[in-house]
């Protein structure tokens, strides 16, 4: 039997650069539901709770709005879950940003233009 090898996607797939000191890196809350995420999913964040969640383009409640990057692999699909994020002042590999199931090029866009107005550039990886 072939020896089964898992393939993680760590923050260095990711991150390209990043401003000193990790200076653009936040730790914030993952809500309760979010499910199974990996570096580089693209997230929102709820206005009435402050919690991140994977972007929801048709969402109403702050969620469809891009606010910042996640860096690490967490389940958090039934507690809440503390997570680094990457949040300001920083480079990220276009190819590497995960986006939720059905977004259009439109809403995709969006999502850069709000990450690029924090400071957050995604770019071509090679």
């Amino acid at each position: 039997m072939a020896p089964v090898t898992l393939s993680w996607k760590t923050d260095a797939d990711v991150v390209k650069t990043e401003g000193r000191n990790r200076i653009s890196r936040d730790e914030g809350v993952l809500a309760t539901g979010s499910g199974i995420l990996r570096p580089g999913v693209v997230l929102g964040r709820i206005t009435a709770s402050s919690k991140l969640v994977p972007l929801a383009p048709a969402a109403s409640d702050g969620s469809q709005n891009a606010a910042a990057v996640l860096l690490e692999n967490v389940d958090a699909t039934s507690a809440d879950q503390r997570v680094v994020i990457l949040a300001r002042h920083a480079e990220v590999v276009l190819q590497a940003l995960e986006w939720p199931a059905g977004i259009n090029a439109t809403q995709q866009a969006a999502a850069l233009a709000a990450l690029e107005a924090k400071g957050v550039v995604a770019r071509m990886g090679v």
